[in-house]
Parts: C-alpha cells; sequence; structure tokens
C-alpha cells in the first residue's frame, strides 16, 4: 500500500464540506497529491471506503478519480455493502 494511502486510511472518512475545517482540507489534499497513478487494487479497496456525505470541497472527485485508476476497477464486490451517494456514483460509471 502506498504510503499516502495508509495516512489517509489513518485518517478515516472524508469529512462534510460543512464540517472541515482549512488545515484538514490542506492535509487531505497534499494527500491525494501525493498517491501515484495507477494506484493497485488494494489501495482502491482501502480507498472506496473513504468516501463521505459530500464532495468535501471537491476531494471526493480527486479520491473517485484514484479508485477508478486501479488495473483491476471494478473490483468485485467491493461496493457491495457501501450505499452511499460516491459508491453509487461508482456503481453507475462501472457499469456494475
Amino acid at each position: 500500500m502506498q504510503e499516502a494511502v495508509d495516512e489517509l486510511v489513518k485518517l478515516g472518512r472524508l469529512p462534510s464540506s460543512g464540517n472541515a475545517d482549512l488545515a484538514t482540507i490542506e492535509k487531505l489534499q497534499a494527500l491525494l497529491a501525493r498517491i501515484e497513478r495507477p494506484i493497485s487494487d488494494d489501495d482502491a479497496r482501502a480507498l472506496v471506503r473513504l468516501f463521505g456525505p459530500d464532495d468535501c470541497f471537491g476531494l471526493a472527485w480527486t479520491l473517485l478519480h484514484l479508485v477508478e485508476s486501479a488495473p483491476g476497477w471494478p473490483l468485485e464486490g467491493c461496493l457491495g455493502s457501501v450505499e452511499r451517494e460516491w459508491a453509487e456514483r461508482l456503481r453507475q460509471r462501472s457499469g456494475e
């Protein structure tokens, strides 16, 4: 797993835009920028769990594009138990 992915996982889900402070957004943005594409399938499995309740000032879109860069995407069963808005977008975009 890439170090930046591991650090993001430790931080947990993206916060909502209404609950995020500037320091958190800057940290998340910096970590997302450090991730090298294409990501591994394992990285995609980890990152897909980080989508929050909204787009988090556009960071969720960056996360979406990272997940889609995995060579095995869409990964079987990866979104099966996730009912969030972003998981549904990923399902639609992958034809799942």
